[in-house]
């Protein structure tokens, strides 16, 4: 097996590194954990993060609901976009007011419709309601407009549902791509993807249309944010990849900001699709301008290749790359790539021959799911929150900003594994007080509903780290991307949630949130600690996590 530990005997006496060099070692000792070559890097990673949260979170506007009311045949005439909210409304619709009426169901039509000098006459309608046949539309700003989506609830969710479900299949072919190609072609290829698609989706006249190029988006493009976060994860130092992890969750964070801020200018569906989609095609040019993996490259035996980044980065960050460890690149550099081509178990099969490996793979799913159906679902129903609905959608997840950063000041100091429980039990508390908040009491209500996802961003950012210190660095895309892939039977259910709520029960959301994060933190005891440990390379390394701890 490969590892991206680089080992032969030292001929000399004076060095105390016999077992080798490794790229951990290289970078806290030559190069730099955290200079200014990886902080160039981190800012190439700024746009296609932002990019990905756009195409993340982009249907939760382009599919967000419409006010409708029924048309009224006799009263709206053939106008094609009669008034919504007419003198007469309340005399054919149910309802308090002309701000407040039923937008699913309307009066029967009585046997009496004698001509009248008033229009749309209350003797015109009976008591009995029953349900549009056709709609009147508030505005035209959504897919709902132009799709004749109506009271059809589950149909509108399902579009953020089947995007989700297109990235079970993107996600493993991303890890794929990644592990195969490089994290820079797959980072590449996957933003192109949704750039060429979600442009093609502004053009769309069908509904059904839209859902196929919303799942062949999600199925070609769902790598991108992973191969970002790992690249940059494999560059850093050991002492820098919480705060690596926790500044690349930001980064997506401020994306969904600008997402927000950019829909409420851009409000109708098709311009915001055109806006957000085709500054994408400038990541073409990163395939020339981003450096690959130097960890990648070296666990792939192309050590020509890794050592020219690690001279240029040595460079940079104003440090000396060592003549020796050039030596050690240059005399293993055969070795390795005879090992690559050892015939070795499929990776499945790897997995379950090794008990501690096998039991991440069971719970780690398990706690991606709760992470993802909690943080896209509290994200989702902001829109619902009384007040405007793309400062709801700005407040909701900016608050993620500082739990990244809360991340950061304590990951290392109380652990992966400490952040992770009380960031869901916490997130738990916050779910269950919405429950019983008494009514009237809505300030209190939203500080308690931005402090739910304050801390289910922290677990965010805490299991990013987390998964990615669990796994060694030849399988770390594949491993990783099995829990991200799992986990989008969150994102599944999350858009579904809202409907959950306006036909079964108010606070069902709530309820399920709170019970799942509950269980989520009673399932983190299961794992190892990382705290501390070194970045594995090899399927043993990994196996061995809480033993081989290093001092950072």
């Amino acid at each position: 097996m490969v590892s991206g530990n680089i080992k032969i005997d030292d001929p000399s006496p004076n060095e105390d590194r016999n077992e080798g060099v490794d790229l951990d070692q290289i970078l806290t000792d030559e190069i730099g954990q955290f200079g200014r070559y990886q902080v160039l890097t981190l800012l190439l990673m700024v746009a296609p993060v932002v990019f990905t949260a756009f195409s993340s979170g982009e249907y939760i506007f382009t599919t967000a609901r419409i006010p409708t009311r029924c048309r009224i045949p006799q009263c709206d005439g053939e106008v094609p976009n009669p008034e919504f909210r007419p003198e007469w409304v309340l005399n054919a619709i149910p309802g308090s007011s002309k701000s407040s009426f039923e937008g699913c169901s309307r009066y029967e039509d009585s046997n009496n419709l004698a001509p009248s000098n008033e229009t749309c006459p209350p003797w015109w309608f009976n008591t009995t309601t029953v349900d549009c046949d056709e709609y009147v539309y508030e505005n035209s700003l959504t897919i709902v407009y132009d799709f004749d989506l109506g009271c059809n609830e589950w149909r509108r969710s399902l579009v953020g549902s089947i995007s989700s479900f297109g990235k079970l299949i993107g996600i493993p072919l991303a890890g794929f791509i990644s592990d195969g190609w490089g994290r820079r072609m797959s980072l590449v290829i996957s933003i192109i993807n949704i750039a060429w698609i979600g442009v093609s989706r502004s053009f769309v006249n069908k509904y059904e249309w839209f859902v196929a190029l919303e799942v062949l988006e999600a199925a070609t493009g769902a790598g991108a944010y992973s191969a970002c976060y790992i690249l940059v994860m494999e560059l850093v130092g050991p002492k820098y990849r919480v705060v690596t992890g926790a500044t690349m969750s930001s980064l997506f964070a401020l994306g969904q900001v600008t997402l927000g801020l950019t829909a409420w200018a851009v409000q109708q569906w098709r311009s915001l699709l055109l806006v957000l989609y085709l500054p994408q095609f400038l990541i073409i040019s990163y395939y020339w301008i981003l450096p690959e993996s130097i960890r990648w490259l070296i666990n792939k035996g192309r050590h020509d290749e890794a050592e020219i980044i690690l001279e240029k980065a040595s460079t940079i960050n104003k440090r000396q790359l060592s003549e020796k460890s050039i030596k050690i690149l240059r005399a293993t550099a055969g070795t390795q790539n005879d090992k690559y081509e050892t015939k070795e178990p499929w990776l499945p099969i790897l997995v379950i021959r090794s008990r501690a490996i096998l039991l991440r793979c069971i719970v780690l799913p398990i706690l991606w799911i709760i992470m993802t159906l909690i943080y896209y679902g509290l994200s989702i129903n902001s829109l619902n929150l009384t007040g405007n609905q793309y400062l709801n959608y700005v407040f909701v997840t900016a608050i993620e900003i500082p739990g990244y950063w809360t991340a950061i000041l304590l990951l290392d100091r109380i652990g992966r594994k400490s952040m992770l429980i009380c960031g869901y039990w916490l997130c738990s508390a916050c779910q269950f007080a919405v429950v019983f908040m008494p009514d009237g009491m809505e300030n209190l209500s939203l500080v308690v509903y931005l402090i739910g996802k304050y801390s289910i961003a922290i677990v965010m950012s805490s299991i990013y780290v987390y998964t990615a210190e669990l796994f060694p660095t030849k399988y770390r895309h594949r491993l990783f991307a099995f829990p991200a892939t799992v986990g989008r039977l969150g994102t599944i259910i999350a858009p579904l949630t809202p409907s959950l709520a306006s036909e079964i029960w108010e606070s069902l959301p709530s309820v399920m949130f709170g019970s799942f994060a509950l269980l989520a933190g009673i399932l983190v005891f299961t794992t190892p600690e990382t705290l501390g440990t070194k970045l594995p390379d090899t399927m043993e390394e990994a196996e061995q996590i809480e033993s081989r701890k290093i001092q950072a």
